[in-house]
Parts: C-alpha cells; structure tokens; sequence
C-alpha cells in the first residue's frame, strides 16, 4: 500500500470524524436557538449528524458509479454499529437499555432491514425503491416528533452546556452555528472523496473487491461518530444513550443512507450476489439477535458485550478470507455453522424465555 493511499484513507477518516462533529454541533445549537426540544434534537439533528458519514459516502460512491461501496457502506456500519460499538460499550460498562427501543425502535430496525432485503431481491434497489425508503423515514421521524410532544421536558443543563440552549447569550450567535452546519458538510464531502478513493486504491492494491473494502475499513470508519458518542455516553454514565444512539443509527442508515444512494443514482443501486447470500442475512440476524437480549432484563451484560465483540472478530476473518482464499475458511466456516451459531440461537432462546416468563 502507498503512502498516498494510507494518507488518502487517514485523511478521509480524520475529515469525516470533524466534519460530523462540526455539523452536529452547529445544527443542534442552531435548532436549539430557535426553539426545538432537546428530544427532538436527539432523535432527528443528532441521529442525523452520526450518519452524515456514511450518508456522504454512499451518496458520493453512488455519484462515481462505486454501488458496491455505497451498499457495503451501509451493511457493515449496521453489523459494525451492533456487534463492534455496542460489544465494545457494554466491555466497559453494562449498558441500560429503555423499554422504548425494544417495544419501538428495534422491531423498526427488524422491519426496515426486512424491507431492504425484499427490496434487494432482484439484485438491485432502484429509485423508486431509494424514495420508498426515505418516505418511511419521514413517517418514522414524523411519529417520533408527535411522540415527543405528549413528553415535554424542560433542557437539562448539560444539554445548555453541550449545545447552547440559551437563545439570549449571542444575539448573532445562529451565524455561527450556521457557518459550522456549512463547514461539517465541506469536510463531509471532501472527507467522502479521499475516503473513497483510498479504499478503491486500496482493493486493488490487495486484491479485494470494492464490497469487501466498504464492509470492513469504510464501515468502521464512518462508524466513528457513532462509537465515540457512544462510548462518551458510557464513560458519562448514560447508558441508555449508548444503546439508542447505535440502534437509531442503524434505522438511519437504511432508510435515509441506502435510500439517498438509490434515489440519485439513475440506474438505482445493484446488490451483488454475495451481499444478497451472506452480509445482508448477517445483518438481518444481528438485528433479530438484540430483542432477546435487549428483552432480558432491559440490559446488556458483559458477557454479551463479548459475544457481540468475538461474532465481529469472526465476521472479519470470514470475509477477509474469503476475499483471498485462504484455505482456512472451510475451518471458520463449519465451526460457525455447526458450533458456535446453533448455540448461540439455543442460548438467545433461551434468555428470551425465561424473560418473558419473568414478564408474566
């Protein structure tokens, strides 16, 4: 690997990471300015500003006709979101998980990813596919935002500190915030270009498809946002936070980041024969996989958090041998499928039952 592609790679990483920084920030304080409510910032600007990475990414992949990345983008910052930020989350500290995501949030997650995989059959999404995805959004954000309002809460005074509540302080305070909102989205696009352009150089360099490189080193890379609040949120104490930042992510994700790519590209995205096969079933079983665990007990354990940690190591190792045919895959392969899952689905099965015994 040259030196250009490793600078190309770090650059575009550092200049996502600040660009979504400077674009959360400037558009909470700006939306906090005018008046909207700490939740509603949380659920719409912020959950927005986490995904701003991969939705520039996948759009600019869309744009350059790179439809495996912009899919690969999104797939693995999904399986990365659950099984790497949140195991990593809940290594430090267990983490709370409110009863809102397991009645709510996550049978949406479970329901948009089942809609992208039947979308996705035909081997492609198309653009009105792409529209279908982001009219739901606008009904899952429009149902949030009517939730919210029979919950009026007054702003926390960490959410004064962190995003500027106090609409008096600064009377020419919203150019500012809107100079930021401008500046996030600069980077965010310049930061997308380098990015893709090294992870391109990159597959060619190592041999690995354009598929590969977006689940693996994009993924984790517009990830970033996403593990850094979350891992905040631990350190902080608010465990709940953690929790509802990754899985409103994911929800993002498909239904705005997979639904912009589709909707600008005239030919809609094409989903290779091996996302179809294997990542998007990974995603889909990942997703299933939180309602036990979230169920049992409205928490995740430690134990858990190294679980979701090893399922990650191992879908990594899976693909990266299967991108250059090493040998060994045959091993990871029969130890997964006839070990280590079947297990696994026996133990989740098991926790789910004995807490909706509990619940009775």
């Amino acid at each position: 690997m040259s030196l250009i592609t490793l600078a190309y790679l770090i650059g575009g990483l550092v200049l996502l990471v600040v660009g979504a920084e400077a674009l959360v920030r400037g558009a909470s304080k700006l939306a906090a300015r005018f008046g909207v409510s700490p939740l509603i910032i949380g659920l719409t600007v912020v959950a927005f500003g986490t995904s701003a990475p991969e939705t520039a990414v996948s759009i600019q992949a869309s744009l350059n006709g790179n439809g495996d990345i912009a899919v690969g983008n999104v797939i693995g910052s999904n399986i990365a979101n659950i099984l790497l930020i949140l195991g990593l989350s809940a290594l430090i500290a267990p983490l709370v998980v409110s009863r809102q995501l397991v009645r709510l949030d996550v049978p949406v997650m479970i329901g948009a990813g089942l809609l992208t995989f039947a979308l996705a059959w035909n081997g492609r999404i198309s653009q009105i596919d792409g529209l279908i995805l982001l009219a739901l959004l606008l009904v899952y954000t429009g149902f949030l935002v009517v939730a919210s309002k029979r919950e009026a809460r007054l702003p926390s005074d960490e959410f004064r500190d962190e995003y500027g509540a106090d609409r008096s302080a600064k009377p020419l305070g919203w150019i500012l915030q809107l100079t930021l909102v401008l500046l996030g989205l600069g980077l965010l696009i310049l930061g997308s270009n380098l990015l893709i352009e090294g992870a391109v150089a990159l597959a060619r360099t190592l041999g690995l498809s354009e598929l590969v490189i977006g689940l693996t080193v994009i993924a984790v890379g517009t990830s970033m946002p996403e593990l850094a609040t979350s891992l905040l949120a631990v350190y902080r104490g608010e465990r709940d936070i953690a929790v509802g930042n990754i899985v409103g992510s994911c929800i993002f994700n498909l239904l705005l980041v997979l639904g912009a790519g589709a909707a600008i590209s005239p030919e809609g995205l094409s989903i290779s024969p091996n996302a179809l096969a294997f990542d998007l079933p990974v995603m889909l079983a990942v997703f299933a996989a939180c309602l036990p665990i979230f169920f049992s007990g409205y928490r995740i354990n430690r134990w858990e958090g190294t679980m979701f940690f090893g399922y990650y190591v191992a879908y990594t190792l899976y693909l990266i041998m299967f991108s250059t045919g090493l040998p060994a895959i045959n091993l990871l392969r029969h130890a997964m499928t006839w070990y280590v899952l079947p297990l696994t689905a026996i133990t989740l099965l098991v926790i789910f039952l004995r807490a909706w015994k509990r619940q009775r």
